[in-house]
């Protein structure tokens, strides 16, 4: 797409990295300044008329307001109004899969601070996109070439 990517890892605090590389979950209180850092960056690429992709875990649906809102939406629980400061525009892509299939997917990763135990607690925790979130679902039992196509297609469909 020629967008600019940004992986949310490498933006978590160095305490968050410490916590889950010794097996502890992050919680509400660690992720949620992260998650307005995030919002930061993609307000700032939205205010430069440019689109960007992040490869995020917002499992709760609060997180994915705090994505679009920013700290407005910690404040009060609830993705801002129309006439407030202008919310984001932003399509969350749900990639669903079975557990093995994810965990041996992290499995495969070299030098990342979470490890694959974490998986179950970040499963426990999802709250899975539902109306009236922009998001599509796409099934990681897919191949890559049919992930990255159907996300295509969504997008240029407006």
């Amino acid at each position: 797409l020629g967008w600019k990517f940004y992986d949310a890892d490498d933006y978590h605090p160095p305490e968050n990295k410490k916590k889950m590389a010794e097996g502890i979950p992050l919680n509400d209180e660690d992720r949620i300044p992260w998650l307005c850092a995030l919002h930061d960056i993609l307000r700032r690429e939205n205010s430069s008329r440019q689109d960007a992709i992040l490869a995020c875990s917002a499992l709760k649906k609060m997180y994915r307001s705090i994505l679009v809102s920013g700290t407005s939406a910690v404040e009060s629980k609830q993705p801002e109004q129309p006439g407030e400061h202008t919310a984001l525009q932003i399509l969350f892509v749900h990639l669903e899969g079975p557990i093995d299939i994810i965990a041996g997917h992290l499995e495969k990763r070299r030098g990342h601070f979470m490890p694959p135990e974490l998986l179950k607690s970040q499963f426990d925790t999802l709250e899975p996109p539902n109306a009236p979130e922009n998001f599509i679902t796409v099934s990681l039992e897919k191949s890559l070439p049919e992930i990255v196509l159907e996300i295509e297609n969504t997008i240029f469909q407006g």
